[in-house]
C-alpha cells in the first residue's frame, strides 16, 4: 500500500497546491482530502484526477471548527485507513480581518514595508466570535480542533516499527506577544489568529516531546505571504489593485513574497522528502522564493520555550476532557 497522507483544508489555496504537488511526487499515494465544503472537495478531486488519472484522492467530510465533526472524521479515517504516514494539519481562517489604513500607509512608506507586508504586525485585527461548542471559532478551527484530530489519530499514527508525520501550516504571524497561557483561547484579545498560530508552534514542539519515542514527530511551516482567498478578504478588492505592482516589486528585494499558493506549499513538500528523525523541533520551515522564481525551503528558529509548550499541551488536554464529557453527556440525553 502507497503512503497514507491526509490534509485538512485541501479544497483550495495552499492545500490544493500540496495536493499536486505531492501526486506529481508519487502517484502510489493514498491522498485524502479533509474539507468542510463537500462540494468544492469533489472539485478539486476532479482537478487532480485530470492531471493524475489513476490516483488514489478521497473525500472526507471535516469541519476542524466543529468538535463532533472532527470526531466523526476521525472515526471514519480510523474505518478506511490502518495507519496514516503524513498528517498536514492545514485548514486555518482569519474571519473579518481589519485594517488599520493609517498604519497600512504609515509602514508602506518605511524601512519596515517587507515586514509589514509579512507578517500584518500592527496593522491587521480580526473579529472573533464563539462556536456552538462553547469555544473560540479561531482558536478552535487553527489549534484545538487540530488537536483533537490528532488526539483520535494517534492509533494510526504512533505505530511501532514506522514514523509519521504531523505537519502544521503556521504563520509569520505567529507571535509570542499576542499568545497568553492565561488566556489561550484569546477571548480577551485582538489578534486570535495571531495567538492561534504562535500556539500552533507551541504544540508542535510539545506533540515531539510527547509522542517521538511512538513514532510521531511534529512540525511547523511558514507558507511566506501567498496570495489566496484568505489573504484577499483583508482588503477591499481596489486596494490588491493598487498594492499589487508593489508587492511584485519587493519579491524581488526579498524571499518571503511567495505569492502563489504552488510557491507558498514549498516547505510543506519538502517536509515530505524528509527523515522527520533528522527535523528539528525548534525551528519552523519557511516557504522562500527568489527574486528569480526560485523555491526553496529554510529553517528559522522559532520564539518558543518547552515550559510554554508544556503548560499549553496540559490546558488543552484539561479542555478536552471536558468537552468530551459535555459531549458524553448530551449524547446520553438525547439517547434517554
Amino acid at each position: 500500500m502507497g503512503k497514507v497522507v491526509l490534509v485538512t483544508g485541501a479544497n483550495s489555496g495552499i492545500g490544493l497546491a500540496l495536493c499536486e504537488r505531492l501526486l506529481a511526487q508519487d502517484s502510489q499515494l493514498q491522498l485524502c482530502l479533509a474539507c468542510r465544503n463537500m462540494q468544492r472537495a469533489e472539485s478539486a478531486r476532479r482537478a487532480l484526477l485530470t492531471s493524475h488519472a489513476n490516483a488514489q484522492v478521497s473525500l472526507l467530510q471535516l469541519d476542524v471548527g466543529n468538535l463532533c465533526s472532527v470526531l466523526r472524521a476521525a472515526q471514519e479515517v480510523k474505518q478506511r485507513f490502518n495507519r496514516l504516514d503524513y498528517l498536514y494539519l492545514n485548514a486555518g481562517i482569519m474571519p473579518n480581518p481589519q485594517l488599520d489604513i493609517k498604519a497600512f500607509f504609515r509602514g508602506l512608506f518605511s524601512s519596515n514595508v517587507i515586514r509589514m507586508f509579512a507578517t500584518a504586525e500592527g496593522i491587521l485585527t480580526q473579529q472573533d466570535k464563539v462556536t456552538s461548542d462553547g469555544i473560540q471559532e479561531v482558536f478552535v478551527t487553527n489549534l484545538f480542533g487540530h488537536f483533537l484530530l490528532v488526539r483520535e489519530l494517534e492509533p494510526l499514527l504512533c505505530q511501532a516499527g514506522r514514523s509519521s508525520q504531523v505537519i502544521w501550516t503556521s504563520s509569520s504571524n505567529a507571535r509570542r506577544s499576542a499568545f497568553s497561557l492565561d488566556d489561550i483561547q484569546h477571548r480577551e484579545g485582538r489578534e486570535p489568529y495571531s495567538s492561534s498560530k504562535y500556539a500552533s508552534d507551541l504544540l508542535s514542539l510539545a506533540l515531539n516531546r510527547h509522542h517521538n519515542k511512538q513514532g510521531l514527530y511534529s512540525s511547523v511551516i511558514c507558507p511566506g505571504l501567498v496570495m489566496t482567498n484568505l489573504t484577499y478578504g483583508i482588503l477591499p478588492s481596489f486596494f490588491w489593485s493598487l498594492i499589487m505592482p508593489i508587492m511584485w516589486l519587493i519579491r524581488i528585494f526579498t524571499n518571503t513574497f511567495t505569492l502563489t499558493p504552488y510557491n507558498g506549499a514549498e516547505a510543506l513538500f519538502w517536509l515530505f522528502m524528509q527523515k522527520p528523525e533528522s527535523l528539528d523541533p525548534m525551528v519552523k520551515y519557511h516557504s522562500l522564493t527568489s527574486g528569480l522564481g526560485n523555491n526553496y525551503t529554510a529553517a528559522r528558529k522559532m520564539d518558543i520555550d518547552e515550559n510554554t509548550a508544556e503548560s499549553l499541551y496540559e490546558q488543552l488536554l484539561e479542555l478536552e476532557d471536558r468537552v468530551r464529557k459535555r459531549l458524553k453527556e448530551e449524547d446520553s440525553g438525547i439517547k434517554a
